[in-house]
């Protein structure tokens, strides 16, 4: 192996599995660990498996494939499917949540076909919250802290077009003991009665927010604004949270 030309090197470390190249092949060798830690290798993985990025924001290619590889929304049962499973710290003022099909009565189907239901709010407000554990979800200590990638929240949210209603959005950046580093908290959105109903996303991206993070807590919620009996509150589904490359 040692007489192998670089190139030819890297080509057969390139078709081992990733987590064997950091945890297994970086210490056979002082020329081993320079080509895993080094930019060509991991270029050639993510070309062979389809993994884009533009050359001017090319600074860490390792953390970018597995970033990519890892990719995914960390809100578990976003759509309701699960009945209220997942989230915690549940407030259900008025009639409290309840999950109904798409579109709902006044309501309009969701812009992607892959959603089917909601969580609906009552007449007093209605919050819920997930905290997601980065460690857990697989992002060391040493991945966020260093290079920090960029952390992406969304949420969908619509009202009915015979009610009126608030809608809040609240994500916090948390440490090991959970004081908060950054925090996302949307205004007190209002949608007023006769609305179109239609569908509408917030987003925040979270970057640079320096170390420490370990945990991502989300919440949202509202309530309807003329306070009629049932559940004629803002509507939410479709929420994310995801590690971006």
């Amino acid at each position: 192996m040692e007489s192998l030309p670089e190139a030819v090197l890297i080509r057969i470390l390139a078709s081992l599995p990733a987590v064997e190249l950091v945890l297994v092949c970086r210490l056979v060798c002082c020329q081993w660990k320079n080509l895993v830690d080094g930019a060509a290798l991991w270029i050639l993985k993510c070309q062979q498996e389809g993994l884009t990025r533009a050359e001017s924001d090319a600074e860490n290619w390792q953390s970018f494939y597995f970033l990519s590889k890892k990719k995914k929304n960390l809100i578990k049962n976003p759509c309701g499917e699960e009945d209220l499973e997942h989230w915690g710290e549940v407030e259900n003022g008025g009639d409290g949540w309840k999950i109904e099909e798409l579109p709902g009565d006044f309501g309009k189907e969701f812009p992607s076909e892959e959603v089917h239901k909601y969580f609906v709010t009552s007449y007093e407000w209605c919050r819920k919250a997930q905290v997601i554990d980065l460690r857990a979800e697989g992002y060391w200590e040493e991945l966020m802290d260093t290079t920090q990638p960029k952390i992406m929240v969304r949420d969908w949210y619509a009202g009915r077009s015979d009610a009126g209603c608030l809608y809040e959005l609240c994500v916090k950046l948390l440490s090991e003991n959970e004081d908060v580093l950054a925090e996302y908290k949307s205004e007190t959105i209002t949608i007023p009665q006769e609305n179109d109903a239609s569908w509408t996303e917030i987003s925040h991206t979270f970057s640079s927010y320096g170390p420490g993070v370990r945990f991502v807590r989300f919440e949202h919620g509202g309530q309807d604004t003329l306070f009629w009996k049932g559940w004629y509150g803002v509507r939410v589904t479709n929420s994310s949270v995801t590690v971006e490359p």
